[in-house]
């Protein structure tokens, strides 16, 4: 029984290890991607993930693809994230922006939704704001007020939703 005991500890500090292992590789790629080195980000993110994956690396490193422009991947590596942990909600608005770049409006509005109901997000206003990009988009003013209002409720610094509430204000009046 001990045996197995020392084993099961073994394994427990290997993992550990590889665990902030993976968490410098992620903060090394965030600061290459910052720094606009996306290549060389997006293989410090892959190491992480090799070592440890977390939802946080794969979202990160889909906006390092939609960085060069390669939304579809991005988009992968968010599906990706959200089968690692269901609960962050950065996915899910990611999702919702990389589906409006593409100009699918429609699929992108059931992701920013999913992405306001996540249990584990610290930036609720982002899908708020993306969703008033959308209905003003779609020429549905009010409701496009109601968003931009609901992000800067939950931010209230945020200036892209301040803006965009004067911008939808001028064609309101």
């Amino acid at each position: 029984m001990s045996h197995f005991t020392e084993d099961s500890q073994e394994l427990s500090e290997i993992s550990e290890v590889q665990r902030v292992a993976a968490k410098q590789l992620f903060q090394e790629a965030y600061e290459l991607q910052m720094a606009g080195e996306l290549d060389e980000a997006i293989e410090c993110y892959q190491r992480s993930i090799e070592l440890f994956p977390t939802a946080e690396a794969y979202t990160f490193l889909g906006w390092t693809y939609s960085f060069k422009g390669d939304v579809d991947r991005a988009i992968a590596e968010c599906h990706r994230a959200i089968a690692v942990d269901p609960d962050f909600g950065n996915p899910y608005n990611d999702i919702g922006a990389y589906l409006i770049e593409k100009g699918d409006v429609v699929s992108a509005i059931s992701w920013l939704r999913r992405a306001m109901q996540a249990k584990r997000y610290e930036c609720y206003y982002y899908p708020h704001f993306n969703l008033g990009r959308i209905y003003e988009m779609q020429r549905r003013w009010l409701d496009a007020l109601r968003e931009f209002q609901k992000a800067l409720d939950l931010y209230p610094g945020y200036t892209a939703a301040q803006k965009a509430i004067r911008r939808v204000q001028g064609k309101v009046n």
